[in-house]
């Protein structure tokens, strides 16, 4: 009697130092694999294991992807996602997650999921069950922290701030107080006016501007943002991707008025606790202090009502 015999998925291969290696097989489930910043050598062996094994990996354009699959000898099937067509890639890669496929899932640059809709990805597949598994590595907030030379116990990613001047100005202003290290990322044709905005809404804090992390043109330059503005309001180089770090706010610029400004913003939305709760997190002052600011901001509110 005659059997026939299962059939075996055949290995899957990458290149290392030149030398063609296998990658082990993977477990059903959505891979978070973080990839290169710049300089392709920066990816950990077990990104491009990932990767080579993976059945699908989605990525945010396949033509920044396939450099790398093709410095690596990576022949993995890509698929776009991103911003654009998320809401009708994500259901197919659902279901082919349900079908039992690996699939990768990587950005242009770094970390998956920072400044990207990968999260949403995340939450419904790990809502539907399945395994969600990181691959960590590159991340150009890390990167841009540890060269900016300032404190890196606590810090804020704010992404990008909106193009607009006065949306920019809006959220400047909400993270004026914020007791951390501010990391934010801009493009180059903007990053003058964010510079301009910045220096005259924090004043002169101490920041870098790091340029092109990992690439051959990279450059970080340090000074306070009312230098930093003007060394880019004129003819400094702003091809490229750029990363701003900002020195947290001295503890004792946040004054009473400000935190009174802040509280009836707070409670507008907010109940007291909730309120309270808020501003303590963002000017990092006690809550029993704040607790009785907003008790006696309140009364003020009632009694003019």
């Amino acid at each position: 009697m005659s059997s026939i015999a299962p059939v075996v998925p055949a290995a899957r291969h990458y290149l290392l130092n030149g030398r063609s290696a296998t990658a082990p097989r993977l477990a059903a489930g959505l891979y978070l694999v973080a990839t290169p910043i710049g300089n392709l050598d920066d990816v950990t062996i077990r990104a491009l294991e990932t990767l080579a094994a993976a059945d699908l990996v989605a990525c945010e354009d396949t033509r920044v992807t396939r450099r790398l699959f093709d410095r690596y000898g990576i022949t993995t099937r890509l698929t776009p996602y991103h911003e654009h067509n998320a809401t009708e890639a994500r259901p197919k890669l659902l279901a082919q997650l349900s079908a039992g496929a690996a699939i990768a899932l990587v950005s242009d640059a770094g970390t998956p999921l920072v400044s990207d809709p990968g999260y949403r990805l995340v939450r419904e597949a790990r809502a539907a069950g399945h395994e969600v598994t990181a691959i960590p590595g590159a991340s150009a907030v890390l990167t841009a922290l540890i060269v900016s030379a300032l404190p890196t116990d606590r810090f804020f990613f704010a992404g990008f701030l909106p193009p607009r001047a006065g949306q920019r100005r809006s959220c400047i202003a909400e993270l004026k107080h914020i007791p951390a290290t501010l990391v934010l990322f801009e493009t180059g044709p903007r990053i003058a006016n964010t510079l301009a905005d910045l220096a005259s809404d924090l004043g002169a804090r101490q920041a870098a501007i790091c340029r092109e992390l990992t690439k051959l043109h990279e450059e970080v330059r340090h000074g306070d943002l009312t230098a930093l503005a003007g060394h880019y309001a004129h003819d400094a180089e702003t091809r490229g991707e750029f990363v701003i770090v900002v020195a947290p706010p001295e503890p004792e610029r946040v004054a009473a008025t400000d935190v009174d400004v802040l509280l009836r913003r707070a409670l507008d939305r907010l109940s007291v606790k909730a309120a309270v709760a808020e501003i303590a997190s963002v000017t990092g002052l006690s809550r029993r202090a704040i607790y009785q600011r907003a008790l006696a901001l309140s009364e003020e509110r009632d009694h003019d009502r």
